[in-house]
């Protein structure tokens, strides 16, 4: 039996509430999920927060300039605003889960601005919580 291991082993999936970075911006907005409304990470409740986040959600909250100045549009004053365009969908998404037949993003996915700049992943969103399950009484 083979054991091969993946980038992605140990690895989070991205939830609504996770943030993104780009290597030439200096905002971390909120991923929105819009490619389905109907499988959620670590919430029984059912809470938009924690809707799965695939290779086709590609927009972000707050929309644009969403990543904030840009470093590669310089002006007198600084940085000119954010032109987020996505070049494509999410790269190195995990394959072996898919929602809505659409690869899940995960802490290692990646995808291109055709300005220029690469968004990865700051924050995957999720959170440990203490249940009454997870407590035991003394």
């Amino acid at each position: 039996m083979s054991t091969q291991s993946s980038s992605h082993d140990g690895k989070h999936f991205v939830v609504q509430k996770g943030t993104c970075q780009c290597n030439q911006g200096d905002q971390f907005p909120k991923h929105i999920v819009n490619a389905h409304n109907k499988h959620f990470w670590n919430d029984s409740a059912g809470n938009a927060d924690y809707l799965a986040v695939t290779e086709d959600d590609l927009q972000f909250n707050p929309s644009g300039p969403s990543f904030g100045k840009c470093k590669l549009k310089p002006s007198s004053g600084g940085y000119l605003p954010c032109a987020y365009a996505p070049a494509g969908k999410w790269q190195k998404t995990y394959e072996k889960v898919l929602v809505m037949g659409k690869k899940c993003v995960t802490e290692v996915s990646e995808l291109q601005c055709a300005t220029g700049g690469k968004i990865t992943i700051k924050d995957h969103g999720q959170r440990g919580e203490m249940s009454k399950k997870n407590v035991k009484k003394c």
